[in-house]
């Protein structure tokens, strides 16, 4: 009998993930060290070699607990007994810590820092007991449908995703880099979610997201514990997770053990409306693609498509922009304010909307979204010696130099002074075609259509004091690569 029950679990995940993941599919596990993950490493190692699976690991350490190092380590043994490859990422929380709070912070660097690697699933160990804390959250939060939507087994995202955390977070890896992933919690999204910097200048992703998987998703946190039990397992606890200060330890010790004397299946029912949340999201998302009309997901968001319709369509379509642009989902006054804004400001007006570390812009009838953008020093000249890519910290971005054939800047003339990347000064001009005249900066971007706010924080690439490109806008004619000849394109 006690094997039969040893086996139960085993067979349910083994049941679930057969249909769901390739052999020879690498799947990283988010590895806390406490008794989910933990049970869900062991479960995972058992069924790796009946499907021919690759697995790691990655640990984040947040610092946060005087115990954080002795969690660290027993991940590494846990790891070394399995033989599992770990990887440790150590990251500071305290620039987040103000103004998210400590769990929303941590939750944002954990997925930053999976965000970070690569590999084809990242598995967490999220249960029935997860799920219905989350529902009840988010309710009392007034999270709107998709907030309150089911976490899916597997999340699907098509296209590129990058962080929401701006700078580096990471202070140290320890342990060889291998693959991983976390994405937000979500379930499918069409199209690339970015968090990006709108115009002719944006960051480019380099990888699509892996799947997130949650292989546990149905099973609840006791039958979890007993799994525990029977295979001997060990575990670290988490002293925070006994502190009913926080929203979900509150749920979890005070009210749903008296949800569960009179609700026994309180699980399966808010799990159930869960599901029906996001159907009805899935709705919207469908309603939103059709009221968008083939709007490519990282293009600018036309005004007229917001004008044409009633004021719930709208903002429903506003809301899932933002959502696929990878901008935090602003409150509903916060929405409603930003899309009265967008419709009836005057049309000359500057119009912007912060909300978190974003904005909303609109310039010539076009919606753009955008982080923050803060100070940058206006002296910054930058150097390149050949290099695939430059950070460029006035637009928060990342400049990529490809090496082409018969397009972009021409690699010879490069040659005859020094590279340098500057900002405007002033009374530049340009160029763009040989039979065309001379354009100011400003006429220049005016004709492209470049936004304001980028206009002066735009990188400018000289060779010695011959201005060469408008990168992302527009190659002086001069220097512009002839057909068959080595180039070079900054994007």
């Amino acid at each position: 009998m006690a094997s039969s029950r040893k086996s139960n679990l085993t067979d349910t995940v083994a049941a679930r993930l057969a249909p769901l993941l390739p052999k020879h599919s690498h799947i990283l596990i988010g590895l806390s060290g406490g008794m989910d993950s933990v049970v869900l490493l062991h479960l995972l190692n058992s069924l790796a070699p009946r499907f021919e699976w690759r697995l790691s690991a990655l640990h984040v350490h947040h610092g946060i607990s005087p115990n954080a190092n002795a969690w660290a380590d027993f991940c590494t043994n846990l790891c070394t007994q399995h033989g599992i490859p770990l990887q440790i990422d150590r990251v500071d929380i305290a620039p987040l810590r103000d103004e998210h709070g400590i769990e929303a912070a941590a939750r944002k660097l954990r997925h930053a820092a999976f965000a970070r690697q690569d590999c084809d699933f990242v598995a967490l160990a999220h249960h029935a007991d997860d799920q219905a804390e989350t529902l009840l959250l988010q309710l009392l939060r007034g999270a709107g449908v998709r907030g309150v939507a089911a976490m899916p087994v597997l999340s699907s995202v098509e296209g590129p995703v990058l962080s929401s955390v701006e700078g580096p977070v990471l202070s140290s890896v320890e342990g060889p880099v291998l693959s991983s992933v976390e994405g937000p919690v979500l379930s499918r999204v069409e199209g690339p979610v970015l968090s990006r910097v709108e115009g002719p200048l944006q960051k480019q992703a380099t990888k699509p997201a892996p799947a997130t998987l949650r292989p546990l998703l149905d099973i609840s946190r006791a039958k979890l514990l007993e799994y525990a039990d029977q295979h001997g397992l060990q575990w670290v606890e988490d002293e925070s997770n006994a502190d009913d200060r926080y929203p979900r330890n509150f749920l979890r010790h005070r009210l749903l053990p008296l949800l569960e004397r009179r609700f026994p299946a309180y699980r399966d029912t808010l799990t159930r409306s869960a599901r029906h949340f996001a159907e009805a999201s899935a709705l919207l998302d469908e309603m939103a693609r059709q009221d968008a009309a083939d709007l490519a997901a990282d293009a600018p968001l036309a005004l007229s498509l917001l004008r044409n319709l009633s004021h719930s369509r709208a903002k429903n379509l506003l809301r899932y922009w933002l959502h696929a642009r990878g901008a935090p989902m602003p409150q509903n006054v916060q929405l409603d304010e930003m899309l009265h804004q967008l419709l009836n400001a005057r049309e000359d007006a500057g119009v912007c909307v912060s909300f978190s570390e974003w904005e909303v812009r609109r310039y010539q009838d076009r919606i753009h979204v955008l982080h923050t953008l803060g100070d940058f020093d206006r002296e910054l000249v930058l150097p390149w010696h050949g290099e695939a890519g430059l950070e460029w910290p006035a637009l928060n971005t990342r400049l990529n130099f490809t090496h082409t054939q018969g397009s972009g800047i021409s690699l010879e003339k490069l040659q005859h002074a020094p590279v340098t990347l500057r900002l405007r000064k002033g009374g530049e001009t340009l160029r763009p075609q040989a039979n065309a005249a001379k354009r100011s900066l400003k006429n220049l971007f005016q004709e492209r259509l470049v936004p304001p706010w980028q206009r002066e924080r735009l990188p400018l690439l000289y060779c010695g004091d011959e201005l060469v490109s408008v990168v992302g806008v527009a190659v002086a004619a001069g220097f512009q690569a002839s057909n068959f000849e080595s180039g070079l394109v900054v994007e």
